[in-house]
């Protein structure tokens, strides 16, 4: 018994060890650090839905990447971002939009494909952030909405004055770009990314008002990586 065992085990570490050598002649890995920074467009998916318009903001910081298969990688960023949301009132003469600053750590993986010059590339994961702060702009008393004159009285208005209850926020996010190589170490890229909040900015039991508040963002992004490896 022991010897078939001790076989197969050798035969793994020579597979292994061939597979790993394939890797090394094949399949350079690289090391790049950056910087990024581009716009973003949000707003907050509510359960009883609010009517919004997408509230537009900026998102700027440092990214890192790992490549070492030929199509594959990891990303890292740590980025500040601007999430919220905009009401929309339809035509009536009033204004309201919230916007919140964020402190975000994305970690993604990066398939990429094309040319040594020119690539096309996926990016997906998920991404933690935390709470940095929070601003509030208003032509009229949000906190007495329904006494503004005018004020369409169907519209839920608890959103307005509610404070943030949860300054954590997690979700899943994916990319699509291009890539271009100059010199072989220095790379800039443009992306597109959507990110959609798995938590809730403020409380959701069943007693409270909204059952669901979570952030949804748009970004679009221009990056500068420099290989140091």
């Amino acid at each position: 018994m022991k010897r078939p065992v001790q076989a197969l085990l050798a035969a793994l570490m020579l597979v292994g060890g061939a597979l790993t050598a394939s890797a090394q002649r094949y399949y350079e890995p690289k090391f790049y650090v950056g910087a990024k920074g581009g716009a973003t467009l949000s707003s907050v998916a509510f359960t009883p839905h609010v009517k919004q318009s997408l509230l537009p903001g900026m998102m700027m910081g440092a990214t890192v990447r790992y490549t070492e298969e030929s199509v594959f990688g990891l990303i890292g960023e740590l980025l500040l971002e601007q999430r919220g949301w905009k009401e929309n009132y339809e035509g009536a003469p009033f204004a309201y939009q919230r916007q919140i600053t964020y402190l975000s750590l994305p970690v993604l993986t990066h398939i990429y494909f094309g040319s040594e010059k020119i690539k096309g590339f996926v990016n997906l994961g998920a991404s933690v952030s935390y709470m940095l702060g929070s601003g509030i702009k208003s032509d009229f008393d949000y906190a007495n909405a329904l006494d503004q004159p005018g004020f369409p009285s169907h519209r839920s208005v608890e959103q307005m004055s509610l404070d943030i209850k949860n300054k954590f926020d997690y979700g899943i996010m994916g990319g699509l770009g291009m890539e271009f190589v100059a010199r072989k170490k220095h790379c800039f890229n443009l992306e597109c990314r959507y990110y959609f909040g798995l938590g809730n900015i403020f409380p959701s039991s069943k007693k409270d008002i909204f059952s669901a508040s979570r952030n949804t963002t748009i970004s679009v992004s221009l990056g500068y990586l420099f290989r140091v490896k």
